[in-house]
């Protein structure tokens, strides 16, 4: 008590003195802070910038705003009681949030109300953090302290440790040495040595300890945290078998743990993140700005060449993971609607802009976030916006492999692009994804001009409202969202790929068959599962296909499936919108009923069925003023069931969209094979429809067989053949296939001719 009324006593005196200088003294030797994000030479020069620079200026006055707003209500540290949404939760993210712009502020204006104000709320946290055991709910494998999982504890950590290295040289010693005593140091133990599941694994959660730890480090000067955030704990403690909320293992099969672990591991050579875009974007934050903390105070350490500058590839492959809009491809668990506007890609486009090879197509998504980073990054990008230097981001087709080492399979991405009409496949081939990741092996989806045309269904959890759940993952994202009917991709005898079963699928991935994109008009990808249903064998290949007198590209999609047993085997096409018309009849049954009990299909329910009783069946719906159709090719007995999500979901957290199945039974081989084409419009104030009908006429299999599977492709003005090599996907082995009597040779993994 006698030192925090020493301290009292001594924050009335400097809090007297501010009233008299609103300017920071000048000290420019090394040791002076700041010197993580900011810097004492950064920002002597952003200082003489200001007014000046437009978009950052307009940035730093919208964060004065916000901090200038909160200064004039009082400082609120609440008892934490409440899960994410509520109360509790919510000011201690708008506590942090604000000491981080505040301190900038400070560095930036001089002005000592901000720091007065960090350093007032520290003093609070200071007061009350001995005093807090583990947060009373008991949802989270690693509870936190101020929040209810350890996780939002770090974001704490890494946004005030910025704020406190703002202030720290202007506090006196005394009063850091109290706040580092108790305050940071004991926040920093909690997280890693007190929480070793935590802090000791390969995942996005441990990277935001990582990082707390190790920004806090850096600004205490503090060694022993700096190299405990990089390498990790040793791990003789730590419950090998444990999982986390999601069911994931909270131990790294290869023991590595720490920073840097964090960027081997989820990191493909390419810049993918295994645990998809939408955590990678989440991720991305902490990642690039202990980078940028270690580059300023650790040069020697040369972080942004780690992996071969896999943090640069990191960002352009996030970037690319987006539709025509700017939002996250929903990849595993990812919240539909979350795109590069949101703040954690404003820094990383300008940490990679400054730190990269100042590539003028990323000022480009800079000028529509339209706000930067307020440190030299975010001037750097700013300046040159004012010198219009930027270049436009074009996203290509790519692929991006998964694995550390590149080598466990990958997402696909297939793109056409002509004016404002853009049509992006995206076709997944990869591992696990960690405890995030679904059981979807060989799923695609599909976007038009940023609009989903069949769709991933994402997560189900509605983040940060606390009436569902308290604004965690609801219980429908392991029963539904996970699964594998609620993707687009092969599901057998109604059981999730590898039963759903954690260990066995993080032990496996598909493996890419094909993918060339070096004609633009003909993007060709193809993979291979062995694993997901042992004994079974599935081949998906997908290409995106343009003809000369085509007024958009089709998609062919050929899924082949073997399998040493007879099997029933179910394609889902999730749709949205309005069905126009089918080919096939089909009955409507007076009561809605489940399509099955478990693995997800509780949560569908039949709403009609029909037999294809042809070999080809034509669907078309009609979506945001646009007709689709799918033409698939069937066997006379193939069933066709109408499904729809919300069976067993008396709480309405899911949503209510339709799915087309397309089953085959009793089979040991199969060939699913169909054309997906948008091909007309309709005006409701006009009321016309313009190419209401699709130019495809039909699809069948003419061939197949264990080399080699045939398709052909009629329309009114053309038949296209499409011949794969199931088997050689080498691109200088010659073929000779016999089809119909007719012999035909070619070059390489596939063969594509139309003929009128």
């Amino acid at each position: 008590m006698n030192n925090y009324l020493k301290l009292f006593f001594l924050a009335v005196l400097i809090t007297s003195c501010a009233k008299n200088s609103k300017e920071l003294p000048v000290d420019a030797s090394n040791d002076q802070h700041p010197n993580l994000i900011l810097t004492t030479k950064s920002v002597s020069e952003i200082k003489s910038k200001l007014g000046k620079v437009p978009l950052f200026d307009a940035t730093l006055e919208k964060a004065k705003q916000a901090v200038d707003a909160a200064l004039e209500k009082e400082i609120a540290v609440p008892i934490p009681k409440d899960m994410a949404g509520g109360y509790t939760h919510t000011q201690h993210k708008i506590n942090y949030a604000t000491m981080h712009k505040a301190g900038i502020l400070f560095q930036l204006t001089g002005d000592q109300k901000y720091a007065i104000y960090i350093r007032d709320m520290l003093l609070e946290y200071a007061k009350m953090f001995p005093t807090l055991p583990r947060h009373p709910q008991m949802r989270s494998y690693a509870r936190g302290k101020i929040f209810w999982q350890c996780l939002n504890d770090s974001n704490w950590l890494v946004y005030t440790s910025q704020a406190y290295d703002c202030i720290y040289s202007w506090l006196p010693k005394e009063q850091s040495d109290y706040l580092n005593k108790t305050l940071f140091r004991p926040y920093a133990d909690f997280l890693s040595v007190e929480t070793p599941q935590y802090f000791n694994r390969v995942h996005n959660h441990s990277t935001w300890g990582n990082v707390a730890v190790g920004m806090i480090g850096l600004v205490m000067n503090d060694d022993e945290l700096v190299n405990r955030a990089l390498y990790g704990l040793k791990k003789e403690d730590v419950d090998l078998k444990a999982k986390d909320n999601d069911g994931g293992f909270i131990f790294d099969k290869d023991g590595k743990a720490g920073f840097l672990a964090n960027l081997d591991s989820p990191f493909s050579p390419d810049g993918f993140y295994t645990e998809g875009p939408y955590y990678q974007r989440y991720a991305m934050y902490p990642f690039l700005i202990f980078a940028e903390a270690l580059q300023n105070k650790k040069p020697d350490l040369k972080i942004f060449e780690y992996k071969e500058g896999v943090l640069m590839k990191a960002v352009d492959a996030l970037l690319n993971l987006t539709d025509a809009d700017g939002e996250f491809f929903p990849l595993n668990d990812g919240q539909k609607g979350m795109s590069y506007y949101t703040a954690s890609l404003v820094s990383a486009v300008d940490i990679a802009y400054y730190y990269g090879n100042q590539d003028p197509a990323l000022l480009s998504v800079a000028k529509k976030q339209n706000k930067v980073q307020l440190d030299i990054t975010g001037l750097r990008v700013a300046e040159a916006l004012s010198a219009n230097k930027e270049k436009p981001f074009i996203k290509q087709s790519m692929e991006l492999s998964d694995g550390s080492q590149g080598d466990e399979g990958g997402i696909g991405i297939l793109r056409h692009q002509k004016k404002d009409e853009t049509l992006a496949l995206v076709f997944k081939y990869s591992a696990q994804g960690l405890s995030h990741g679904h059981y979807d092996k060989l799923s695609f989806s599909l976007y038009e001009n940023g609009e989903e045309v069949l769709q991933d269904y994402g997560l189900s959890r509605f983040v940060n409202v606390e009436q569902k759940n308290g604004g965690g993952y609801l219980k429908e994202n392991k029963t539904f969202a996970k699964q594998t009917i609620a993707h687009n991709t092969i599901v057998q005898d109604q059981t999730s790929h590898f039963k759903y079963d954690f260990a066995t699928g993080s032990k496996n991935h598909s493996d890419k068959y094909l993918f060339d994109v070096s004609n633009p008009d003909f993007q060709i990808v193809s993979a291979k599962e062995i694993n997901a249903y042992p004994g079974t064998e599935l081949h998906r290949t997908m290409i995106m296909v343009k003809d000369a007198n085509d007024a958009k590209p089709y998609i062919i999609d050929v899924n082949r499936v073997q399998s040493n047993k007879a099997h029933t085997f179910d394609l889902p096409h999730y749709y949205f919108g309005q069905i126009i018309a089918t080919n096939f009849a089909y009955q409507t049954p007076k009561q809605l009923l489940p399509l099955g009990k478990k693995y997800g299909y509780q949560h569908l329910w039949n709403e009609g069925m029909g037999i294809a009783n042809a070999e080809s069946i034509q669907f078309t719906w009609l979506h945001h003023q646009k007709f689709y159709t799918i033409t698939a090719a069937t066997q006379k007995e193939d069933e066709i069931l109408f499904a729809r999500i919300g069976a067993n979901d008396p709480e309405f957290n899911l949503r209510k969209d339709p799915t087309l199945i397309i089953r085959k039974q009793a089979a040991k081989k199969a060939v699913f094979a169909s054309v997906i084409a948008s091909h007309g419009t309709y005006n409701p104030v006009t009321e016309k429809a313009d190419n209401a009908y699709t130019p495809i006429e039909s699809v069948k299999v003419l061939v197949d067989t264990k080399a080699y599977t045939a398709i052909e492709v009629v329309t009114s003005e053309k038949n296209s053949l499409l011949i794969l090599s199931n088997e050689d996907n080498a691109s200088d082995t010659m073929h000779r296939v016999t089809i119909n009597n007719k012999d035909y040779r070619f070059q390489g993994a596939y063969y594509y001719k139309s003929t009128k």
